[in-house]
């Protein structure tokens, strides 16, 4: 496996990324990109100014995991947006690849933290489901993974969940924040 820029030229790679996008977040968030369309113009957006695309290959040059990155506040900070690694090849370092290759990006373009958003649209956790309201804070405080929410892989990364905006998608489907200092 290789990490590579994803361009708008390999139109092969950006049809595999789109594809991903769409089969990836069937199931823990269906309306992300529903489809190819949405999912095309997602990755086209990578290309933009300020952003990092990334593509995880196999030997062959099959897409196997994509990341991106959004440069926000003078560059001190960076977004990681999105990450995805094909179904079947989850659990063998792809993601955490693609992560820590994004880091050293970032690191080398002067960001200092990097942070994401990753929804519970489908009752993963504890903060899924329930009012966060009043007391937003003990509920972060008390999170506990109910069936295989991604917040747990990033904390292995070394992110911490620095917020939560209650009911981001809808009641009680709230995002999750995390973040570290690269």
């Amino acid at each position: 496996m290789r990490i590579v820029d994803l361009v708008p030229e390999a139109a092969t790679a950006v049809q595999q990324v789109a594809g991903l996008l769409v089969e990836g977040f069937r199931e823990q968030a269906p309306d992300a990109w529903p489809d190819l369309a949405s999912a095309l113009e997602e990755v086209r957006e990578s290309f933009g100014a300020d952003r990092l695309s990334r593509v995880a290959v196999d030997e062959r040059g099959a897409v196997l995991g994509w990341v991106g990155g959004i440069r926000q506040y003078h560059g001190h900070v960076w977004e990681l947006h999105p990450l995805v690694v094909r179904p079947d090849r989850r659990g063998r370092g792809i993601g955490r690849a693609l992560v820590t290759d994004l880091e050293g990006r970032v690191r080398q373009r002067g960001g200092i933290t990097l942070w994401l958003g990753t929804d519970d649209e489908m009752g993963q956790t504890t903060l899924s489901g329930v009012d966060l309201y009043p007391d937003v804070c003990a509920h972060i405080a008390a999170v506990r993974n109910l069936r295989g929410h991604p917040y747990e892989f990033y904390r292995k990364l070394g992110f911490a969940i620095v917020g939560v905006l209650p009911d981001a998608n809808g009641p009680g489907k709230p995002d999750i924040y995390m973040a570290k200092r690269v």
